[in-house]
């Protein structure tokens, strides 16, 4: 058996075959039907070997498939497949990327992944700059990696839109930034979306003393010249301060963003954004809501927002997320509920236009919320977001203190569905420290429920 899946090792190997491993078959579906099961891999497709998730959605889409699947056992098998145009076959795999992350060759001063402490687990340390990542769940890339191969493909079968982080358009101070010599192509890189048809939506970090002032004013104005026609080549952007921890190289340079600076930001693109609704009939670039609180300013309302099209980015989330709790509270919120206290924990950033949410529930009788604004430690940040949150802050911040009956934590703290923090705590040890039961919640309707029946989520 040894000899044998090192045979078919090396075969894989040599053809650079790479099996895109089933994690789960949804019941009733056609995968379940041939007998697909957890831990079988896909190797081909019609006779197309597999790179990643976007060859599989692409290749399902048939209406007739042979797929060569190689089961737990080590053996190789065809399975035959007739079924109707776009209809799925219920499968989830371990990895969108079959054949591996394509990794960051820019030495960014001020990228997260350099700015954390060591020894800790593995993926924190991955520097994705992947096309496909950024195609099918909106993750930013740079440009700089791409091999011809990867520019004919996203041309090839469409992947639009992508989500580009530009930094500036100025060739010399995108070099800068990215210490990347490939990084100054970007302007042609954009006329190479716009000449097919294809979509972008940019995000821009600002780095005081590098690329904001006039630098900023010149980005902004070279990606609004991608927005005309119908299919726009640059759909949005996104305006987002630098972000800076404690462990961050000595020699980067990087100023962190003062309150000044914030509400410097605020003004000049503000201004833009007046031109560019007069202009091309949207307001084109958004600033993220950090901006605001580092500024102290309220939030912009919630039509200013159009649609949301830099959600993921933080522009306009906190906004977004109030007008979805006050129609949840409006719905399930009682007026009376056996006694009993809460905490809900938050980063400092957002206490002031958290307030609201807090008055609405502690408005119900017999509910008492406290909210526990915190700055993180950890990161070394005096004004710090929800989700840069972790144990250690929790444990060194929330242990000795009446915390009622149970901790309220934003799930965005946690590794993506694993309860586990970015410092690597485990949200069990966090909960033995204290103490207490923690309950992460996801969204405003979770966020509501878990405050009304604590113990029953």
């Amino acid at each position: 058996m040894l000899l044998q899946i090192y045979l078919l090792y090396l075969y894989f190997y040599l053809t650079m075959v790479y099996p895109a491993r089933i994690s789960k078959v949804l019941p009733d579906s056609i995968a379940a039907e041939v007998e697909l099961a957890s831990g079988d891999a896909i190797i081909s497709i019609n006779g197309i070997n597999l790179r990643d998730l976007i060859d599989y959605q692409f290749l399902c889409a048939d209406e007739f498939l042979e797929i060569k699947v190689l089961d737990v056992a080590g053996k190789i098998y065809h399975v035959e497949i007739e079924k109707e145009y776009d209809e799925g076959l219920g499968l989830e795999f371990e990895t969108a990327l079959f054949d591996g992350l394509i990794q960051c060759n820019n030495s960014c001063p001020f990228c997260f992944i350099d700015q954390q402490p060591p020894g800790k687990r593995e993926n924190l340390y991955l520097k994705d700059d992947d096309y496909r990542l950024s195609f099918l769940y909106g993750s930013y890339l740079t440009l700089t990696n791409l091999s011809d191969r990867e520019w004919q493909r996203i041309e090839q079968i469409r992947l639009s839109p992508l989500y580009v982080s530009v930094h500036a358009t100025e060739g010399e101070i995108r070099t800068k930034l990215l210490k990347n010599p490939r990084a100054g192509r970007i302007m042609s890189q954009l006329k190479w979306f716009q000449d097919r048809r294809l979509q972008i939506h940019a995000q821009v970090v600002i780095c005081p003393g590098i690329n904001d002032g006039v630098h900023l004013e010149q980005t902004l104005r070279d990606l609004a010249s991608f927005h005309i026609g119908e299919v726009p080549t640059v759909a949005s952007v996104a305006v987002v301060p630098v972000g800076l921890t404690r462990f961050r190289p000595q020699e980067d340079e990087l100023i962190p963003v003062t309150e000044k600076k914030a509400l410097e930001v605020i003004e000049q693109v503000q201004i833009l954004q007046q031109e560019f609704r007069q202009n091309l009939g949207s307001t084109f670039v958004w600033l993220a809501d950090e901006w605001f609180l580092i500024a102290g300013e309220d939030l912009p309302c919630e039509s200013e927002y159009e649609y949301y099209p830099q959600i993921d980015n933080g522009v306009g989330s906190i906004r977004l997320f109030i007008k979805q709790f006050m129609n949840v509270a409006d719905r399930l919120l009682p007026k009376k509920v056996p006694p009993h206290e809460l905490t809900w924990v938050v980063g400092n950033a957002v206490e002031r236009v958290f307030q609201p949410i807090l008055e609405r529930l502690n408005s119900v009788s017999g509910l008492n919320i406290n909210m526990c604004p915190l700055s993180s430690d950890y990161w070394g940040q005096n004004i710090t977001v929800t989700g840069l949150l972790t144990g250690y802050d929790l444990i060194t911040k929330l242990r000795g203190h009446n915390l009622g009956d149970g901790v309220i934590i934003p799930a965005i703290m946690l590794k993506h569905e694993e309860f586990v923090f970015l410092d690597d705590i485990k949200l069990e040890e966090v909960s033995q420290q204290l103490g207490k039961p923690i309950f992460p919640v996801a969204g405003a309707e979770e966020l509501v429920r878990t405050c009304i029946f604590p113990l029953k989520t």
